[in-house]
């Protein structure tokens, strides 16, 4: 009988040591939010889930565009991004997974831009379907400090990001709840025949789950007009199409940004590998 005990239990060796293979149809384009805060640790905001898929064999990308500019000028760089993918990779369709505002880019691109083709599904997460209080609060901040901190953003951004001019406060106008719900989603029809899922997140104040610190007011600001929210948009605007649950992290987790606790990194590692699990049981 063979010892499987102690130290040589630890040593076995495994007959496929390797990740498990991940397979969907189509290619992957993660699409990020609005700001440079990801970009600021690592080289693009969603850099860590793209190269989690490419650990495991599945071909992704996870462009870095615009960080403060209007939906249009956003979703007009993504359709770019697209085609240039496509031809360069021979690439007929993605499946896009898009993070908070680039889900808005991309129903812009959809209904406006004439990508329709070269889409097999959007997946959103976190996304401001709705709008989000958060802008609203900030477009309530007197003209004279808020002009200066976009001139501040703006002159940033356009030094990370030296393809295209910034707008910060231009493009968080368009974050607030009235813009989405009155101008954006009645002048942005879905598609017909592409499916659009959602995943909303919630964590601080109404959950069982804490928060960073620095992210409590904005968390609190949000529950007392919206509910519960991952401290930049509620469940309640981040469903949209198929909801298909709400996570346990913050908006921020969500893009491997802030993850502390190793119960935090198990959620954003399993709300990942999930996203990709549901695309393959749906044959995308």
């Amino acid at each position: 009988m063979k010892d499987r005990s102690g130290l040589l239990k630890r040593l076995e060796i495994k007959e496929y040591p390797q990740p498990t293979v991940w397979s969907l149809r189509y290619p992957v384009l993660l699409c990020h939010g609005f700001g440079a805060i990801g970009s600021l640790v690592k080289p693009s905001p969603l850099h860590d889930p793209c190269m989690c898929m490419r650990i495991h064999g599945l071909l992704a990308f996870a462009p870095n565009i615009v960080p403060y500019a209007p939906i249009e000028v956003r979703a007009r760089s993504w359709v770019r991004i697209i085609n240039y993918l496509s031809h360069r990779h021979s690439i007929s369709k993605f499946n896009v997974i898009a993070h908070s505002m680039g889900g808005l880019d991309m129903r812009y691109a959809l209904a406006h831009l004439g990508i329709e083709e070269k889409i097999a599904s959007l997946t959103t997460i976190a996304t401001p379907h709705k709008g989000t209080y958060l802008a609203d609060f900030v477009r309530f901040t007197p003209e004279i400090l808020s002009e200066r901190i976009g001139d501040i953003v703006d002159w940033f951004a356009d030094n990370v990001y030296i393809k295209e001019c910034n707008d910060a406060f231009g493009s968080v106008d368009q974050l607030t709840r009235r813009y989405v719900q009155e101008h954006f989603n009645p002048n942005t029809p879905d598609p017909a025949d592409i499916p659009i899922f959602s995943y909303s997140a919630a964590v601080g104040k109404g959950t069982n789950d804490s928060l960073n610190p620095i992210f409590l007011f904005q968390n609190n600001l949000i529950h007392e007009k919206e509910g519960s929210n991952d401290s930049f948009v509620s469940v309640e605007s981040a469903q949209w199409g198929e909801h298909l649950g709400t996570i346990r992290l913050s908006h921020l987790n969500l893009i491997n940004v802030q993850v502390g606790s190793r119960e935090a990194k198990k959620r954003y590692l399993e709300f990942w590998t999930g996203i990709i699990q549901h695309l393959k049981s749906r044959e995308f």
